[in-house]
Order: structure tokens, then C-alpha cells, then sequence
């Protein structure tokens, strides 16, 4: 495997994963300078997200159909455009139709990389790839409050997409250089009852929670898109059933292997997922910092993700993927609980350490499941595992957010509408216990899976550690 692979996917990963967070720090300036409120404005965030629902189940066709690597720069050209849109707009309506653009090229930017790097990678490389390919996804929400908060203060808020540009050219250039040519694979036609149900499902869900969790909308909408788009999905099982070659083939959870993997992850992400709203929420409305401050703060979670790099495939080949999943999904579990002691008088000394352990354990287990997700998966099948795996991650990011702030609301409710430091702490209980319910599907793995990847149990077998991917 080149190691430039992994670096140039990451690039455009990152450019995605912080965009995605950046705009939060920034919807006051941006709605005083549209002419809207910035509870308003909270659809933008909305139609980012619906776009990727509606548009990552597609993803894995269209690379095999027009090659990946054509379809992983295509996307970056979109994520621009839709970029550009963003910076350009002058009111409420441009300015949602802009994220929804971007969001159709966010939507092929992470699984189509993943789907380049699961086949340019060999097995025995695979943990160390996903390491680099994880780390955007946990160092882009960090970075990007207090990078939004620099450009928004400083500069003005149209850089917060127009800084977009140059990494995006860089990531074209790179993409059509570095990444190696792949062959097209398919020659079906695209499943269009399937992409209408999958995607329905999907947005439905993730609007729907996204609704119910941010006032901008009457919560009835949200219930009743949830609603719809739980019925999408039970009809797009059926039609998968007599379909010959489904968008998402319910099929690969037959898989062992991949089926815990990605039952086990989602759990994680719904509970861990929740931490990058609820920590700068709590620091900022609870401990009275900036934005910018408590960017600062929350943005050492990410040395202790880039640490867990350099050594997560000597701990993965010692301990294999069951014994790290578990110590990762429990310790995760226990760094989120203590943010729920946290008061204005505790040290930032002592948080920021209790953050860095977090991020530690979360990249570990981030970079593991992932990497476990596609250990027994065939070339022929990745291209299936990267579109189920990415549209199941987008669903359980948005319920953890949901709940995060459902959590808040009732809580708040209760105090008589007034939302004080203890519903974030108890918000923090509630998502760390959902993060350690995924020890539960892990404890159900064999101890051997995936040992073609993490080298652990494979010591008298060195050949067969080192097996291509496709073979």
C-alpha cells in the first residue's frame, strides 16, 4: 500500500468532516447578514444532512459503475460548488438549497474513499490505513468550532466555505494522480425503486430526528418523518428481498463478522456521537466561555486521536479485535460519564486530560471497528459494505444527536424551562450508557475474527497476515 493513498483520501475527509461543524459557530453572523434568525438557519444544517441520507446509499453503484476514483474527485468538484453556492448566497432559501449541493458531494466523498483504500490496501495494512482515514472524522468536529469562530470574527463567514477551495483543487490534483486506476465493475442498472425507498428511509429518519432534536420546525413534522421514513425502510427490506442486485443488500449481515461490527458501532457512535454537540454546548452555556475558548479546550481530544495512530496496530496485533473493542467501547464509556461531574471550579488542566483520554479510546475503537467492518469482506462485495455502512452511520449520528438533545429538553422542562449545567450532566450519563451498550454485540465475536487484519493469533502464519484484500 502506498501511504499516500490514506493521506489524500483524509485530505478531502477532513475538508468534509470539518466543513460539517465549522457553520455552527457561525449561523449568528450568517443569518444577521442573510436577513434570517439563526433558528432558521438550522435547516441548512438539516439539508446537509438529508442529502447525505438521500445520496450515500447510491454512492457504492456509482463507483463500480464509473470507477471510484473518477467518482471520489467528482465528489470533491461538488463539495466545492455547493461551497462556492454557500459563500455567494443572500438568503435563507439559496442558502439551504447550497448545503443540500454540498451535502451530494459529501455524500460520495467518505464512502467512495473508504471503498478506494479497502481496495488498495492489503489486509495485513488495513488498521494502520483506516487509522490515517479515521482521524478526520475525529479531529474535523474538534477543529472546526474554533477555526468557525476565527474566520467568523476575524475574517468574515464566507471563508468558512471558500477556504474549501484550494484544499478541494489540492484533493482533485492529488485524487487523479495519486490514487491508483481502478476498472469498472458493473454494468447493471441503477436500482431506481430501491434508491427511491433507501433513500425516503434514511432522509425521512434523519430529518425527522433531526426536527425533533432542533426547534426549528413544529415537532409534529419530526414524528411524522420518522414515522414515514420507518415505514420507507420496512418496504425497501421487502423490495430487497425479489431485487437481484439491491442498492443495500440486506444479505451482507449474514456475515458474522461484519453484521457485529456495524451493530456494535453504530450503538458507540449514537452515544459518542452526541459528545461534539453536548461539550461545547455545556462549556460555553454552562461554564460561560466562548466559543472560541471552548474550541480550545475540546480540541485536545483530537492529539490524543492522532497519538492513538502510531500505535493502534501494535495494540490490535497484541490484544485482537474483541479484547481492544471492548476495553475501547468501555473506556470510552467511562470518559463520557465523567464529563458529567464536570463543574466551572474543575481544573481545565484536568478536563482537557479526561478529554484526551477520550479521544484516545475513541479513535481506537473507531479505527478498529472500521477496519473490522471490511476484515472477511471480498472485493467484489466492499462496494455494498461501504454505502450500508456509511447510510447506517449517518442514522445513528442523528439519533444520538436527537436524544442529546431531547435529553436536554425534558430535563430543561422539568426546571421549569430553564436549561442549567445538570441536564448536560445528566444528558452525559444517559449517552455514556448508550456508548458502553456497545460492549454487547462484541462480546458475541470470536476471538479470532479478523486476525488476517490485526495480525493477532497469526504468529506462525506470516504469509497469510499479509494476504491481499481481494484475494
Amino acid at each position: 500500500m502506498k501511504r499516500s493513498i490514506p493521506l489524500v483520501l483524509a485530505i478531502a475527509l477532513f475538508m468534509e468532516q470539518m466543513d460539517s461543524t465549522v457553520i455552527a459557530t457561525a449561523l449568528p453572523a450568517i443569518a444577521t447578514d442573510i436577513g434570517t434568525s439563526p433558528i432558521a438557519l438550522k435547516l441548512a444544517l438539516t439539508a446537509y444532512l438529508v442529502s447525505l441520507a438521500v445520496f450515500i446509499p447510491i454512492s457504492g453503484w456509482m463507483a463500480d459503475r464509473f470507477g471510484a476514483r473518477r467518482i471520489f474527485a467528482i465528489a470533491i468538484a461538488v463539495f466545492m460548488v455547493g461551497s462556492i453556492a454557500c459563500a455567494v448566497s443572500s438568503n435563507l432559501t439559496e442558502f439551504v438549497l447550497s448545503r443540500f449541493l454540498q451535502g451530494m458531494g459529501g455524500a460520495m466523498m467518505t464512502p467512495v474513499g473508504r471503498l478506494v483504500l479497502v481496495r488498495a490496501t492489503e489486509k495485513s495494512q488495513l488498521v494502520n490505513a483506516m487509522a490515517w482515514l479515521t482521524i478526520p472524522a475525529l479531529v474535523g468536529p474538534l477543529v472546526g468550532p474554533p477555526v468557525g469562530g476565527f474566520l467568523t470574527t476575524f475574517l468574515t463567514w464566507h471563508w468558512i466555505f471558500l477556504i474549501n477551495i484550494p484544499i478541494g483543487m489540492a484533493g482533485i490534483v492529488f485524487a487523479l494522480t495519486v490514487l491508483p486506476r481502478d476498472t469498472r465493475r458493473g454494468h447493471d442498472r441503477v436500482d431506481w425503486i430501491g434508491f427511491l425507498l433507501s433513500g425516503a428511509a434514511a432522509s425521512g429518519i434523519v430529518f425527522g430526528l433531526s426536527v425533533i432534536s432542533l426547534p426549528v420546525l413544529p415537532p409534529v413534522w419530526g414524528i411524522a418523518a420518522t414515522i414515514g421514513g420507518v415505514l420507507c425502510f420496512f418496504l425497501y427490506l421487502a423490495h430487497a428481498r425479489v431485487h437481484p442486485k439491491p442498492l443495500l443488500d440486506p444479505k451482507m449481515f449474514r456475515n458474522r463478522t461484519f453484521a457485529l461490527s456495524l451493530t456494535g458501532g453504530n450503538l458507540f457512535r449514537i452515544g459518542a456521537g452526541a459528545v461534539p454537540f453536548l461539550l461545547p454546548l455545556m462549556l460555553q452555556l454552562g461554564f460561560g466561555m466562548t466559543p472560541f475558548e471552548s474550541g480550545m479546550v475540546t480540541c485536545i481530544a483530537a492529539a490524543g486521536a492522532i497519538t492513538m495512530k502510531f500505535i493502534i496496530q501494535r495494540v490490535l496485533r497484541f490484544g485482537g479485535f474483541r479484547r481492544v473493542l471492548l476495553l475501547a467501547a468501555g473506556g470510552a464509556a467511562l470518559s463520557i460519564a465523567v464529563n458529567g461531574v464536570f463543574t466551572p471550579s474543575t481544573p481545565v488542566t484536568l478536563i482537557m486530560g479526561i478529554l484526551f483520554f477520550g479521544g484516545l479510546v475513541r479513535s481506537m475503537f473507531f479505527t478498529s471497528a472500521n477496519a473490522l467492518i471490511f476484515a472477511e469482506i471480498t472485493e467484489d462485495t466492499a462496494a455494498r459494505a461501504t454505502s450500508i455502512a456509511s447510510a447506517l452511520q449517518q442514522v445513528s449520528i442523528a439519533i444520538g444527536v436527537a436524544l442529546a438533545g431531547g435529553i436536554l429538553d425534558l430535563v430543561s422542562t422539568f426546571n421549569g424551562g430553564e436549561l442549567t449545567l445538570g441536564a448536560f450532566h445528566t444528558a452525559f450519563f444517559a449517552v455514556a450508557a448508550i456508548t458502553g451498550f456497545a460492549i454487547l454485540p462484541f462480546l458475541a465475536l470470536p476471538p479470532n475474527a479478523g486476525e488476517a487484519v490485526s495480525g493477532h493469533g497469526l504468529k506462525r502464519a506470516g504469509p497469510r497476515a499479509a494476504s491481499p484484500v481481494r484475494q
